[in-house]
């Protein structure tokens, strides 16, 4: 079973994909720990709901050292950052190599890097006119939603979208699809880095 630890900064839609597929035996994880650097982020309440082990770690000159702390305690092997808007230092990155994993909400390399998180990937995404946007998953490395992508989902986009509803459609449709599908393939071990790119290994039956 893997253990891993969400970090989490809002309302933890995300974080509840997850702990729904566990709880319905479709992902073979455990939840060691949710850490948030917002002490009123409704994802803590999600995690306390289903007795999940909660820590709140302010945002200060400490902040990344009081994380590393944090998630070396959890004993988690997969580090998921679930709408987590801090930005990971590079000892943590650097410690935990390949084995953090974030979910974006775009098509990566559209609307992402500095500046592109939440509701302003999908103002821009919106004044651009693009037809088609989505999510992905990948690895966190040094820059910034840069690391190797481990899967995408595609998301049409409505002549009447507004910011909110293209949100509402692209958590619902893709983020809260194959965040837990990613996490199940890698606790399958079959999620591996060959040439800077994740690949997944098949099944053969």
């Amino acid at each position: 079973m893997l253990q891993i630890a969400v970090l989490v900064s809002g309302g933890g839609t995300n974080l509840q994909a997850i702990i729904d597929k566990i709880n319905s035996g479709e992902l073979d994880c455990k939840i060691n720990r949710v850490i948030s650097d917002n002490k009123d982020a409704y994802a803590l309440e999600r995690a306390k709901k289903h007795n999940i082990d909660t820590k709140v770690i302010e945002f200060n000159k400490d902040f990344n050292e009081n994380l590393l702390s944090a998630l070396e305690e959890s004993k988690a092997e997969l580090i998921v950052a679930a709408g987590f808007l801090k930005v990971l230092s590079s000892e943590i990155i650097h410690r935990y190599r390949h084995k953090i994993v974030n979910i974006h909400p775009s098509l990566i390399p559209s609307f992402c890097g500095k500046g592109f998180y939440g509701i302003k990937v999908h103002e821009k995404a919106l004044e651009r006119g693009i037809k088609i946007t989505g999510a992905t998953v990948h690895f966190i490395d040094e820059g910034t939603d840069t690391g190797p992508i481990i899967m995408q989902r595609a998301v049409a986009v409505m002549d009447d979208d507004t910011p909110q509803s293209l949100q509402k459609r692209v958590m619902e449709e893709a983020e809260q699809a194959i965040l837990p599908e990613s996490l199940k393939l890698i606790a399958e071990g079959r999620v591996y880095i060959e040439n800077g790119k994740a690949k997944i290994r098949r099944i053969i039956v």
